[in-house]
């Protein structure tokens, strides 16, 4: 029987790492992000090419679209990167303009938003800005860090760090981002 350090040894000698092939290029040229819930992934583009695939950890109720503030779920629809946050609580994060005007459209036709609020949100998508976050239709979205194990956020995509930090690197405000159910 081997001693310890050998047996250590052979272990590490077999060990496989996360990721063998390199990372995507910093920046990517023409970016784009598809988030898919039920797989639990994300896939970063660079126009029709996959470059990358991570695992995901979506809000606590994963399955449903996003309706309202507090409801745990994570958004489905077309959006984009709108700020970059390099302080994040969650490491890093990469704020998403939801609502965007078509939750607005939503939203309104349910009573969650006032005309007012409808108004700034759409404003917000055709200047590419963050919108407004403090209605019920819930915002602060994010894609961030610190875990994908589990579905255990308010409604954002979370990475494991490393991931996190590969991705912020690259992709920079404006990126186009897809969730999809």
């Amino acid at each position: 029987m081997p001693g310890r350090p050998a047996l250590l040894a052979a272990v590490l000698a077999l060990a496989v790492p996360l990721r063998a092939d390199p990372p995507p290029p910093s920046p990517v040229e023409a970016p784009r992000i598809v988030v898919r819930k039920a797989r639990r992934e994300l896939l970063l583009f660079s126009g029709e090419t996959l470059l990358r695939t991570y695992r995901v950890g979506l809000g606590f109720n994963p399955v449903p679209p996003k309706e309202r503030q507090g409801d745990g779920a994570t958004p489905e629809g077309r959006y984009f990167v709108c700020r970059k946050n390099p302080r994040s609580q969650f490491l890093l994060s990469l704020g998403l303009s939801y609502p965007n005007a078509a939750d607005a459209d939503r939203g309104l036709a349910a009573g969650l938003v006032t005309r007012g609020q409808h108004r700034r949100i759409v404003e917000a998508e055709r200047r590419g800005a963050c919108p407004p976050w403090d209605t019920r239709l819930g915002g602060e979205i994010f894609i961030h860090g610190r875990g994908s194990s589990s579905d255990w956020t308010w409604g954002c995509v979370a990475l494991d760090d490393d991931d996190v930090r590969e991705l912020y690197a690259r992709i920079p405000v404006g990126t186009p981002v897809v969730v999809e159910p």
